[in-house]
């Protein structure tokens, strides 16, 4: 069952980050690409997840959900926000971080073996520097930038920015509740994919 509900969380975070970027395609919006690309590193992150439960964990495995999920999401979150808003320099900055951060995950060393069916903690397995910090930061930025600028918007859009703050936080509360298994994971990625999705729609 954890498997299964990680799969179709996987299915619906990709389903929603092709609409986004068909969106794009169509009105040509910066941002749109961006929130497309956080969406889709939800998706591969909720498919990671599925393998991990469905087969147990691997290195590889690992990996790419800390990369997708850990480094990638918030970042690409908050790069469209501030995009959105006008900030562009902010693009490339963010280019930069996610190939530096695509390094990070596939060469840093791992400190213990990855196995089992439980989500593995990145402190088991990673060194503080620099994995760890890179996430945090990354994190801690990208999840900022977006909610200040969902704030700072919310009297001109109440509704859409309601919307991008409600799946901010359920991201940021399956982030915190990860420790209690794949199904909690993968349901918070589910809400959290379709509240971003509809808060972007509606604020387009």
């Amino acid at each position: 069952m954890d498997a299964l509900l990680a799969f179709t969380a996987a299915l619906v975070s990709l389903r929603l980050a092709a609409e986004l970027l068909r969106r794009h395609r169509r009105t040509h919006a910066r941002e749109l690409a961006w929130w497309a690309g956080s969406l889709a590193a939800f998706a591969v992150a909720a498919a990671a997840l599925a393998g991990g439960a469905a087969a147990g964990w691997d290195e590889r495995a690992f990996r790419v959900y800390y990369l997708c999920g850990g480094l990638l999401t918030a970042v690409f979150l908050g790069t469209g926000s501030l995009v959105r808003v006008g900030v562009r320099w902010v693009a490339p900055v963010a280019l930069v971080y996610a190939g530096f951060a695509v390094g990070v995950a596939l060469a840093e060393p791992l400190t213990a073996a990855v196995a089992g069916t439980s989500i593995p903690e990145a402190q088991d397995h990673f060194d503080l520097l620099p994995a760890r910090v890179l996430a945090i930061v990354g994190n801690t930025l990208g999840t900022l930038a977006a909610a200040g600028v969902a704030i700072a918007g919310l009297r001109r859009r109440p509704i859409g920015n309601a919307l991008l703050l409600a799946g901010i936080a359920v991201a940021a509360v399956g982030s915190a509740l990860a420790g209690l298994g794949a199904a909690e994971s993968a349901v918070s990625f589910a809400a959290a994919s379709a509240l971003l999705y509809l808060g972007f729609v509606v604020n387009r």
